[in-house]
């Protein structure tokens, strides 16, 4: 029966995305997070989900009448140079046959970037997206929260099979991530079942996170914290409530979580904490050998971990286990710089939008969606330093959100400043142009 209800929803979303490609690109980006088809146990757990929507979101946009716009800002074009440059860095790659599915994979994700950057031009097209984000994910976090309590923490929160999240570690980030985002709804929505619900699901996301026993998580929620605090007015009560929180909800957790956090600080007698400093060793030392391009994408094997790494390939053969090094390894010096560059400008963006929007008035809902995203990343930047997911599609949904609101608060304010303008200059009664108030103060 779930198997059924996932193929008539997957089938409705694929109709209708030729018709309406902003509807498919909300369609491809639930199945990109949540992965509802791995839900099923049968056939549909195999359907090629992504590609129906992405197909038919693709022909629907050949004949779209909408408003389609191309914001050209500095996150769109640092992602479009990063783009260009893993083309390069995967043809001229050590092992290009090797990593052409995942390549592909990625190089399918980073066009429908661009095609929601296009089509999604307004505030209902920005809410639906973050609708879509916080349901999709909203869905683990409240199963997994609800099973940490019950369990008393004693078991680790799973993601869906085959999927970015599929492990516990990175299920635990998006989780931590989209925590932001929910609160941006709270804030903006009167309702109040919305505001409770909300705020139901972000104690349940947490819950769920440390339920995973994700050592990243904790810092990351941590760094996000910080950053709540330091921009909070009332500074004494934030810090209260924070830690209030915090303590309510560790005290859920067992033994055997506190023992797994506290290998932070004894991470050199730690099997996992050490596989992954072997597997950044190898990716710096490939990376001095290949600072500019790289190695691509595969270069995760025994012979390049015998070569670069500290333990001579005895730790095995895994990925860099970290955004930073990974881009580093696959795609050289000038890829991380491109990607950093990325997260620098959506912040910069972001930034830009809290300036001329404000927490009250008309454009508050853009304040309070820059200032959540920018929280997002925060958590993305530091929980990503232990997680291969420099190229999962939440992140860089959070840089279509910017990039979109900026777009459209630009258009806005050029708009308002046009009627103005207009309104400075009417004729009066006696035929002269009536001159603005304020000029004439000056």
């Amino acid at each position: 029966m779930r198997d059924i209800i996932v193929a008539l929803a997957i089938g409705l979303v694929a109709a209708a995305a030729l018709f309406r490609p902003d509807i498919g690109i909300l369609g491809w980006t639930w199945v990109g997070i949540m992965n509802p088809h791995r839900l099923g146990w049968g056939f549909a757990r195999e359907l090629p989900v992504a590609m129906m929507i992405g197909v038919a979101t693709l022909v629907g946009l050949l004949f779209y009448r909408g408003v389609k716009r191309f914001p050209v800002c500095a996150p769109v074009l640092a992602l479009l140079a990063f783009d260009l440059w893993m083309v390069v860095t995967h043809f001229f790659g050590m092992y290009p046959e090797l990593a052409e599915v995942f390549a592909v994979r990625i190089l399918k994700i980073q066009v429908m970037v661009f095609v929601a950057i296009f089509i999604l031009v307004n505030r209902q097209h920005i809410d639906a997206l973050v609708w879509v984000l916080v349901g999709s994910l909203a869905y683990y976090g409240t199963k997994g929260g609800l099973f940490t309590i019950l369990t008393g923490g004693s078991f680790r929160v799973w993601g869906p099979e085959g999927s970015f999240i599929e492990g516990n570690n990175e299920l635990a980030l998006s989780l931590i991530m989209v925590i932001p985002l929910m609160r941006y709804l709270q804030l903006t929505y009167g309702n109040k079942r919305i505001k409770r619900g909300m705020v139901a699901c972000m104690l349940l996301c947490a819950a769920s996170a440390l339920g995973s026993q994700s050592r990243g998580a904790l810092l990351a929620i941590s760094a996000m914290a910080l950053l709540l605090w330091w921009r909070g007015k009332g500074k004494l009560l934030g810090g209260v409530l924070i830690v209030v929180t915090a303590v309510a909800l560790i005290s859920f957790m067992p033994s055997e979580w506190e023992n797994r956090m506290n290998t932070i600080q004894t991470y050199d007698q730690d099997a996992s904490a050490m596989q992954r400093i072997d597997a950044w060793t190898m990716t710096w030392n490939l990376a001095k050998d290949h600072p500019i391009i790289g190695g691509g994408y595969a270069i995760y094997t025994m012979e390049n971990f015998i070569k670069y790494s500290l333990y001579f390939g005895t730790m095995g053969t895994r990925n860099a286990h970290s955004i930073y090094f990974s881009v580093m390894g696959e795609h050289g010096f000038v890829g991380l710089g491109l990607f950093l560059l990325i997260w620098l400008t959506t912040w910069r963006s972001a930034s830009w939008i809290r300036k001329h929007s404000g927490p009250d008035g008309e454009y508050a809902w853009a304040y309070w969606l820059a200032s959540m995203t920018q929280v997002s990343i925060i958590g993305y930047l530091t929980g990503g330093a232990f997680l291969y997911l420099a190229y999962f599609d939440l992140p860089y949904n959070l840089l279509i959100l910017v990039a979109i609101t900026q777009d459209w608060l630009k258009r806005e304010l050029v708009s308002h400043e046009h009627q103005r303008s207009q309104a400075s200059c009417l004729p009066s009664k006696e035929g002269h142009l009536q001159e603005n108030p304020v000029d004439q103060k000056t």
